[in-house]
Parts: structure tokens; sequence; C-alpha cells
């Protein structure tokens, strides 16, 4: 069937606009065939597939990295070394109460939002394709946990938490390094990191990551980042 389109709503990610997406639920997701939804600006939580389709508005642009070419800032090395003592499995899905304590605390404190397991479950542990997770420790204890997923060619990063007594660590760019690194390690061509959002300070520092590729709405071609340029669409 076609996807479908939702109504307008205000934006999160940019004041006084609106967002729209087109969606479709699915189950069963082959590794190839969710390489190419994600080829195409897709991204996914749970059986629900959405990519933005906003009047006037193209802010929200598909960025992904090279796993073959990863090259460390000053400032990722910094994290890098400031992470030294973190260990790092990647492992089949487990959800268990210690990881939702952890989407507890950080919706909490990162998002001041009240979680409900039950749409912790649906977003993170309703497999619709191939995934796997990512567990960071500090000494025994569980610090931060990613939730992936696996196409051909691929791995693509749905969401990434961690405890709020950790944050000097600088988790999230480390897990986006670790699983960039392990991308290359399965021969795998890219890491997606979701959407990068010039004008948004959450969604910004994610064209820190290099070599990195963004993708064009209009051909749905992906150019290095030394070649794309962002026009925003006419109002």
């Amino acid at each position: 069937s076609e996807p479908l389109v939702s109504e307008e709503s205000p934006c999160s990610y940019i004041e006084g606009k609106n967002w729209r997406f087109t969606y479709f639920f699915a189950l069963d997701v082959t590794a190839e065939e969710l390489d190419i939804i994600l080829s195409k600006g897709w991204r996914k939580f749970g059986m629900y597939y959405f990519k933005p389709v906003c009047r006037n508005c193209r802010e929200c642009i598909p960025i992904r990295v090279k796993a073959d070419e990863l090259v460390l800032s000053k400032s990722q090395k910094r994290v890098i070394k400031n992470c030294r003592d973190v260990r790092v499995e990647f492992k089949e899905p487990d959800c268990r109460d210690e990881i939702f304590n952890i989407y507890e605390d950080h919706s909490l404190n990162r998002f001041g939002k009240i979680s409900s397991y039950e749409d912790f479950h649906t977003s993170f542990y309703t497999p619709s394709c191939p995934t796997i997770q990512s567990e960071y420790y500090i000494g025994n204890k569980l610090a931060g946990v990613g939730f992936i997923d696996i196409s051909s060619n691929a791995l693509s990063s749905i969401y990434f938490i961690y405890r709020d007594e950790y944050t000097k660590y600088g988790l999230g760019t480390f897990s986006a390094l670790k699983e960039t690194e392990y991308a290359f390690s399965l021969g795998l061509k890219h890491y997606y990191l979701g959407y990068f959002i010039e004008n948004n300070l959450k969604m910004a520092y994610k064209n820190s990551f290099h070599v990195n590729e963004k993708m064009d709405w209009d051909t749905e071609n992906w150019l290095h980042e030394d070649l794309f340029v962002h026009i925003p669409p006419a109002q």
C-alpha cells in the first residue's frame, strides 16, 4: 500500500515551523530492503518508517558517515581519550529493566519527559528488520545503550541513551565513533546518523563526523560533504 501523510503539527526541531511526515508500517524488512529504504532518506522506530514532507522546509538532511574514511577531529580524539576505560559490547537485542531505567533517566534529564515502558518497548524492541544493540560499561555499571539497525551495506543509529551521571564522558559522540568503527569491522560501507539540522543544536553536531555524505532530497543522490550545497526551497 502507498505511504500515508500525517497532519501538520508544530515542529519539535525548529521553532515557528510545522512538520508533517509520510510514513508506513512494516514487518520482516530484509537487510537488502532496509538498505534501499535508508538510501532514500527514510528513518524508523519499531515498525514505523517515516520521512519529512514539510511545506517550504527541507532543513532535515539525511546524513551518513563513510565507515572506511572515518577521520577524528581534535574534540573527538579527546572524547576517545576520556572514554578509554569504557567497555563496549555489541549484542543481540536484550530488553531488560536496567535499560528501561536508563531510558527513563535520559528522557527526563534531556527532554523533561516521563517515559512509559510500552512506548519504550514498541520503539526499540518491536523488531521489523535486522537489529542489534551496543552497550557501554563504566566499571561494571551499564552507562549507555545504542539501538542500531543493520542493512546489507550499513549500520543505522536509531537512538542512543545514557545515564545523566555520565554526561562528562561524551558518550553520545563516543557511541557514534565506536559504531562507525564496528560498521567498518563488519565490512559495511556506511553509518547512518539520521537527520542533520543546521539550525538545531541537538541535530547540528552530526556534521562533525567525517567523512560524511548528505542526501539531496530532489535527486536522492548522496553527495560528499565538500560537494553538498543546501538550498532552501522557495517560500
